[in-house]
């Protein structure tokens, strides 16, 4: 029996016959479909209707698919799983700092592609916690604010920064755990719901990404803090507000 999933996924690819595969396999799967064939009909699909997830190809004429991901990243858009030609370890960690929730080489099974998508929605569904959304509306720690309800941080100067989902949860799970010691292993099973592989550096981009967006200094963190072979702790108190 199909799955009925209200859940819209819209695939950008430039390739007509990939578009239509992937368009005619997720609806089967139970998935409403849009597509678009370049960033400006990808825009024009999230203007017109609310999207679930985003299936990205980054080898595009005009707006390549990691400035696109990277867009949608800094306005707290939908996730994305980016695809590729490229496969290579770099090209995953650039397409990771870029914001990406996911990053599937081609040429690629479809089956393998669905699972990635179900993962990636069921982390959004999970996380954070649905009464705790609705009992934590501000966290302030070291001057800076985090708003739950719209992902965004404010500095001490009052300046509003956009958080992508995955550098989002990474810090809500370290602010819930002040003074506490995380381990990647952790990080990785509570936000990108799986085990730690070989290489895979996604929470280490996810804090590079924050220290950027805290405007601290990597060498020298004050609130985010490596423990060396154990993780990583947010050293500094914590105050929420419902």
């Amino acid at each position: 029996m199909v799955f009925q999933s209200l859940e819209r996924i819209l695939v950008v690819d430039d390739d007509v016959e990939i578009r239509q595969l992937l368009s005619d396999y997720l609806s089967e799967a139970g998935y409403k479909v849009a597509s678009a064939a370049s960033g400006a009909e990808m825009q024009q699909q999230l203007a017109l209707q609310s999207v679930a997830l985003v299936v990205l190809d980054v080898m595009m004429p005009g707006d390549d698919g990691l400035s696109l991901c990277r867009d949608l990243r800094a306005r707290g858009g939908p996730p994305v799983i980016l695809l590729t030609a490229r496969g290579a370890l770099l090209d995953r960690i650039i397409g990771l700092e870029m914001g990406a929730d996911d990053y599937l080489p081609k040429p690629f099974d479809p089956r393998e592609l669905l699972a990635r998508i179900k993962v990636v929605l069921r982390r959004i569904h999970s996380f954070p916690p649905t009464h705790e959304a609705e009992e934590v509306s501000i966290v302030r720690f070291g001057g800076w604010q985090l708003d739950t309800r719209t992902q965004q941080l404010l500095s001490p100067g009052k300046v509003i920064v956009s958080l992508g989902g995955s550098d989002y949860k990474v810090l809500r799970l370290l602010l819930q755990n002040a003074h506490r010691t995380l381990s990647r292993d952790f990080l990785l099973e509570h936000v990108f719901a799986k085990e730690r592989v070989p290489f895979d550096r996604a929470i280490d981009v996810c804090i590079s990404r924050l220290r950027v967006s805290l405007q601290e200094d990597a060498r020298k963190p004050t609130m985010i803090r490596t423990v060396r072979h154990a993780g990583y702790v947010m050293a500094v108190d914590v105050i929420e507000e419902r």
